[in-house]
């Protein structure tokens, strides 16, 4: 749950650095060796996107053993991932890693590559917590039911 909550906080504040820097968001995925034209564009929207989805998720249901935001969660973090591993690779000078758009800019370094490593440990730990949680008895979805019920 507190791994959930982190999470979503964190992916749900890169998305809203991305939104409010969009702009500027295919010209940072540039520097990642793809062209800024419309693929970047459409990549930016729809990594934040993927971003929106599983932290707001995390966040307004912690407890949820649901495999979509995990899916949603992994694909984002690969997709960041892959890039940053090849432009490292490629020597590529990225000054801003855009996790967060224009604000909280760090360069690419090894430093990113871990943190990019250990978003993809925790969608293992996600995928495989998920995937172990028993089914949840007719009980349990009555009481879940009655926690969304606008009284």
């Amino acid at each position: 749950m507190v791994l959930r909550s982190v999470l979503g906080t964190v992916y749900t504040a890169m998305a809203v650095g991305q939104l409010a820097s969009f702009g500027h968001m295919p010209r940072i995925l540039a520097a990642y060796g793809l062209p800024a034209d419309g693929a970047a564009t459409v990549l930016a929207v729809a990594l934040i996107a993927g971003e929106l989805v599983c932290g707001i998720w995390f966040l307004a249901r912690p407890r949820s053993k649901a495999l979509a935001p995990v899916w949603v969660y992994t694909g984002v973090s690969v997709v960041w991932t892959v890039l940053a591993v090849q432009a490292y690779a490629r020597g590529l000078a990225v000054d801003n890693c855009g996790c967060f758009g224009i604000y909280l800019t760090q360069r690419l370094s090894w430093f990113v590559l871990l943190q990019d490593a250990a978003t993809l440990l925790y969608a293992g730990l996600l995928i495989r917590s998920a995937r172990r949680a028993p089914a949840p008895s007719p009980a349990d979805r009555e009481e879940a039911s009655r926690d969304v019920r606008i009284p």
